[in-house]
């Protein structure tokens, strides 16, 4: 039986900084849109406090998660164990991307300093905390992390970066607003 918590202790802080993956999901509002679901990885997950989690978004081909955000804050955010013990736990709450410009950006970007030209830091401030058990999840035994994001980031000049990410992260896939252009 799954249980709800009050806040992020020191035992689930523990729990989230073991796991290698986690999953972002959001939608837009009303009954049409695309649902969004992504992976995330790379150490790329803070905890900044008992009611907050933040990420760095390196980017991607979509902005489905940034736009989902501006329109509605709407955000879940769910990791499972692979590895070791059976154990869901799912952050829910509303989400606000932080855009490069954008006051407190430098500060979230202090948290990860090991990331170039990041897109965002998405901000998550959890109202609701919940555990499952996993139960189904399967095992899985971590190799390593994949450098291809990295390696293409670095292969980028900053202006190349910008052109990129104004062609493909200006909207979403419904039309909805994404990055600043």
């Amino acid at each position: 039986m799954g249980k709800v918590f009050e806040a992020i202790d020191s035992k689930i802080e523990n729990w989230i900084s073991r796991q290698q993956m986690f999953f972002v999901a959001t939608a837009p509002s009303g009954d049409e849109g695309l649902i969004n679901c992504s992976p995330k990885g790379l150490d790329t997950l803070r905890v900044l406090g008992p009611h907050e989690i933040a990420y760095l978004d390196l980017g991607g081909s979509g902005v489905e998660t940034i736009a989902h955000l501006k329109q509605n804050g709407r955000m879940v955010l769910m990791m499972c164990a692979f590895e070791g013990p059976p154990k869901i736990f799912r952050f829910y709450g509303t989400g606000t991307a932080v855009e490069p410009g954008d006051d407190g950006f430098d500060d979230l970007l202090a948290h990860f300093p090991e990331f170039a030209m990041p897109r965002a830091v998405v901000r998550l401030s959890i109202t609701r905390i919940a555990d499952s058990c996993g139960y189904g999840v399967p095992r899985y035994q971590h190799e390593g992390k994949r450098d291809a994001m990295e390696n293409w980031v670095a292969s980028k000049t900053e202006q190349e970066m910008l052109d990129y990410r104004k062609k493909n992260n200006s909207t979403s896939l419904d039309g909805l607003p994404g990055i600043k252009a």
